[in-house]
């Protein structure tokens, strides 16, 4: 099962078994409120009390399983979602170090009074300024007959397309161990009193 939908029929799980437990406890206190005013009826209030508190504990019980087994849904997520960005934050850092290194050898070509394409000279000006200007006052100084013509260090760079952290994580495989979804009526089918 993916996480994704392990987290929406859990969360529907607790919500289902919150709403039940709400309706029960006002029963329970509509019943206890009953014993203290008819006092002839108490023993038949008394057990009808004890099944209704019977069913909130084994809703709780039951709540709180899949409450539990939504927190160790939440961190695989997680762990999923950091996994994929830290691969997007890799190839970024990358990219970011090759093009630093690009933009050094350019300045440097242009230093030593090469010729560099426009795209080169722009993308360098575009990074720093001053480095770019710093660069064109020494290769001006350099006075060479024969100077070198370089190629562009960029070459078409198709773009990247990175995989959404979201989606990723929604469909990672959901941890083992996950409760057996079990309806709110059958939970509260299994305490009622033998008849």
């Amino acid at each position: 099962m993916k996480i994704g939908e392990a987290q929406q029929i859990y969360r529907e799980q607790v919500k289902e078994y919150q709403t039940q437990k709400v309706a029960l406890s006002k029963q329970l206190k509509d019943i206890q409120s009953k014993m203290k005013y008819s006092p002839d009826q108490q023993a038949e209030y008394a057990s009808q009390a004890a099944t209704l508190e019977l069913t909130l504990n084994a809703l709780d019980e039951k709540q709180k399983e899949y409450q539990d087994y939504l927190s160790k849904l939440a961190d695989q997520y997680c762990a999923y979602w950091n996994a994929t960005v830290a691969d997007q934050q890799a190839d970024a850092a990358a990219e970011y170090a090759e093009d630093m290194a690009k933009m050094m050898e350019v300045a440097r070509r242009i230093m030593k009074g090469g010729i560099v394409p426009a795209s080169d000279e722009k993308k360098l000006m575009e990074f720093n300024f001053e480095m770019y200007q710093t660069a064109k006052n020494i290769g001006a100084l350099v006075q060479r007959e024969k100077r070198e013509k370089y190629d562009s260090l960029w070459e078409d760079e198709e773009e990247k397309e990175y995989d959404d952290p979201r989606e990723v994580a929604e469909n990672g495989a959901a941890p083992a161990g996950a409760p057996d979804v079990v309806e709110v009526a059958d939970t509260m089918a299994s305490i009622a009193p033998a008849e």
